[in-house]
């Protein structure tokens, strides 16, 4: 799977959550049909989760200081930066 591949599965999973959020809101759908797009739903949030928590890893890996050593705070957590995509590059 490519890095466009995963991308375009957490949109799409993402707009399949906001479909199903708004079939539950609506009140429309049956006990049962309401329990099925629960668990379609409860996969696509540990799929989106994953995905998130993968950017998330690779975005430090991207951080890391010159010699290669990850910047880690007092909290010994990464030093994170916020995505701007109108940040002139550096």
């Amino acid at each position: 799977m490519t890095k466009k591949d995963s991308e375009v599965n957490f949109e799409k999973a993402f707009a399949r959550l906001e479909e199903i959020l708004e079939k539950l809101n609506s009140g429309s759908v049956s006990l049962d049909e309401s329990l099925k797009l629960y668990e379609e739903a409860d996969k696509l949030i540990t799929t989106c989760g994953k995905n998130l928590t993968d950017a998330e890893r690779k975005v430090e890996q991207l951080i890391k200081q010159r010699n290669g050593e990850l910047q880690v705070g007092a909290d010994q957590q990464p030093i994170t930066e916020n995505f701007s995509p109108n940040q002139p590059s550096h």
